[in-house]
This record gives structure tokens, sequence and C-alpha cells, in this order.
């Protein structure tokens, strides 16, 4: 009986310790998000297209002369210039409220619905013979249709933890995008969390807190299953190393959110577009009236990578390849010198 009781007990510390664990990790997490927020912050406005400074010359290492615009650092850098350090962290609160909140509730709502997160199953606990050859201590037959139960299960929790945050999320990052935004026109209508509430819902009413919700939620879900399922093909059909198998889903992640990330650009635009801000007006962004009217005009004018490069970004002049999307974005600083 006193056996039966020290299992308990020593059940119920470990629990304590994993759930201490979990929050401490989370506590990290909202820390670090913290730290790189003034980077989020040049990002957002490079995504929307704003570029205050000039691109300046510069030789290539082939040689020719092209024109290259300010790097992530130095975007920064000129933010803190015109509103000191803490004007870096504008927009950091509701990210942080929406970060608790989306994470809380996406674990409860995957709860609710029988998901409980669970640890991965290893099912090739391998070890090595005389011969060098792994030998997989699975059982045969049954072994490959457990795996594929658990991946299939694991990713269906994935896309219900997904598709919560994004809409719990949404609203937070409408609020945060808008304050970012208001360096562009140097406006301080979104002043407060509350304030930024109640313009969003004069102007758009409910809906403006889920505007750029469907692209966001087509590129990360998109990218979530497409990565999940190659990295999943591939350790099962080519990859037998453990080691091995945890980097491919690191590097199919990498590939896919690459290939999708035109939709990050296309949800920052379409929560701006519209706004009482001199960013989300003409001359500095078009009123788009859905995101796939976004989508085409930054397509038919070469923007849909915007930001994709944080360190290499080379100007190129903006074209008119399709005359139903006239330029309407504000030309950016000329340059007084270039040989």
């Amino acid at each position: 009986m006193s056996r039966m009781s020290e299992d308990i007990n020593m059940s119920s510390i470990n629990d304590q310790q994993k759930e201490l664990n979990e929050w401490i990790r989370f506590g990290l997490r909202l820390g670090l998000q913290s730290a790189l927020h003034p980077f989020e912050y040049a990002k957002v406005l490079i995504q929307i297209g704003y570029e205050p400074v000039a691109p300046r010359p510069i030789r290539s290492i082939l040689g020719y002369e092209t024109m290259v615009l300010p790097n992530i650092f130095q975007y920064v850098k000129y933010i803190r210039s015109c509103d000191g350090y803490i004007g870096c962290f504008r927009g950091l609160t509701p990210r942080l409220i929406g970060t608790v909140m989306s994470t809380i509730g996406s674990e409860r709502i995957a709860r609710h619905l029988g998901f409980v997160a669970e640890k991965d199953l290893d099912y090739e606990d391998d070890i090595n013979d005389s011969d060098g050859y792994q030998v997989a201590r699975i059982e045969e037959g049954g072994a490959e249709e457990r795996e594929r139960k658990a991946f299939q299960r694991k990713l269906k929790r994935d896309i219900i933890v997904h598709t919560s945050t994004i809409l719990i999320g949404q609203p937070f990052q409408v609020i945060s995008i808008r304050m970012m935004a208001q360096f562009v026109g140097r406006e301080t209508i979104y002043s407060s969390f509350w304030a930024a509430v109640k313009e969003v819902y004069r102007d758009h009413g409910l809906l403006g807190f889920f505007s750029g919700l469907i692209p966001r939620l087509l590129g990360d879900i998109s990218c979530l299953v497409l990565a999940s399922t190659t990295a999943y093909f591939i350790n099962k059909h080519f990859v037998s190393e453990k080691e091995s198998r945890k980097l491919v889903p690191i590097f199919a992640s990498y590939i896919f959110s690459t290939i999708f990330y035109p939709f990050h650009v296309v949800s920052t635009c379409m929560s701006l577009t519209g706004a009482s801000l001199t960013a989300g007006r003409p001359p500095h962004m078009p009123i788009y009236s859905n995101w796939r009217d976004c989508w085409q005009h930054l397509n038919c004018t070469g923007e849909l990578k915007r930001g994709s490069s944080l360190f290499w970004r080379y100007y190129r002049t903006p074209e008119v390849i399709n005359k139903n999307f006239p330029m309407t974005f504000a030309p950016l600083p000329t340059v007084t010198k270039y040989k």
C-alpha cells in the first residue's frame, strides 16, 4: 500500500514539474518575442512597402552596379533614430496578449476535441548488429500502421491548434500591425490598446479585426500540411538514421515557409488597407477590395516577396505590368549622387 502511495506521489511530482517546465518555456518564448520585436516591426514596415531610406549604389560580386536598400539592422537603427529605443517596441503589447490568448485557447480547444498533446512515439529504437547494420526493434506488420496512425493524429492536432491559434490571434495581429504602421504617417490614432480596438471597429466593424485572415490561414495551414507530409514521406522511405530524421522536418518547414511567404505579405497588407492611416491609403497603398485583388496587384508589381530577404535587399524599379493596377506607392527618397 505504501509502495502504491509513493508511486502516486512521484507521478504527481513529475506532472507538476512537467507543467512548471512548460510555463518556463512559454515565459522564455514571450521574452524572446519581446527582444526580437524591433526586427518584426521593421519587417512589417517592409512588407507594407514603406522604404524611408534611399537605396544606395554598390558594386556586386559579378562587377556590375546595383542599388541596395538598408538591411534589417539598418532599418531598426532608423526607427530608433526617429522614435528612440522605446519606439522600437510599438505594437508589442497586442502581440504578447495575442500570443498568450491564442496559445492557451488553442490548447484548450484541442483538448476539448480529444487531441491531447502526446510525446512523439519512436517506433525505430535502433541498435547495431555485429556487422554494423541497423536492426529495428519493432514488430513486423503492425509497426508501419501504428506509425502512420500516430502521424495522422499528430497532423490533425497540429491543424486544429494552428487554425485556432490564428483565429484567436488575428484581431491582436491586426491591432499590432496598425500600431506599427503609424510610423509611416507619424500618427497617434492607435495610441493604446483600447484606442486601437475602438478605431478598428469604427473603420471596419467586427470584420475589421479579421482583416487578412484568409491568406494567413491558407498560407500557414498549407505550409504545415505539406511540410509535415513531405517530412513523413522522406523519413519513411529514404532516411533511416535517427538523428537525420530529426533534421528533415526542419528543412521541409524552411522550404515550404519560403514558398508560402507571399501569403504573409498579402495578409499584412490586407490587415492595413483602408484603415484611417497614411500607410493604409493611396499613395502609399491601394485600397484593395479583397485579398485576391491584393495578391494580383503585388504579383504584377513584383512585390510578393517583400521582406523575405532581410540582409541583401536589392532595389528594383517598380514596373506596371497590368494597366488595371497603376502604381500608387509613394516614391522612394531619391539618391543625390550616383556614379
